[in-house]
């Protein structure tokens, strides 16, 4: 994703704080949650349930799901949807290219 700058955020006391602190072209801050669902839950600490609930614009979760072989966003707004229904929850976006689109055209 040449036109995102992704900074990894190793935060030990901020608990919550999402792992991606992104900034594209538009000149547009988001944040990124990245997690691998084995099967159809999506684990999210109580932290990070806070994190989106409290700032639900322009933060994301990444799912990489290992039984679909794909990856799926979920806008942060939806934490709580997406705890509750885990990948059966509809995505905002399937696959790195639509990410990539949904990222680079944020803030235009």
């Amino acid at each position: 994703m040449p036109e995102i700058s992704f900074t990894r955020l190793e935060n030990l006391s901020g608990f919550g704080t999402p792992d991606l602190l992104c900034y594209n072209k538009n000149h547009t801050f988001f944040t990124c949650e990245l997690k691998v669902a084995k099967a159809n839950s999506v684990k999210l600490s109580p932290h990070q349930i806070s994190f989106h609930v409290k700032h639900p614009h322009n933060t994301f979760i990444l799912v990489s799901s290992e039984r679909d072989k794909t990856e799926k966003l979920y806008e942060g707004s939806r934490c709580l949807e997406l705890v509750a229904c885990g990948l059966k929850l509809e995505a905002c976006c399937l696959g790195l290219d639509a990410i990539y689109q949904k990222f680079k055209t944020l803030g235009a």
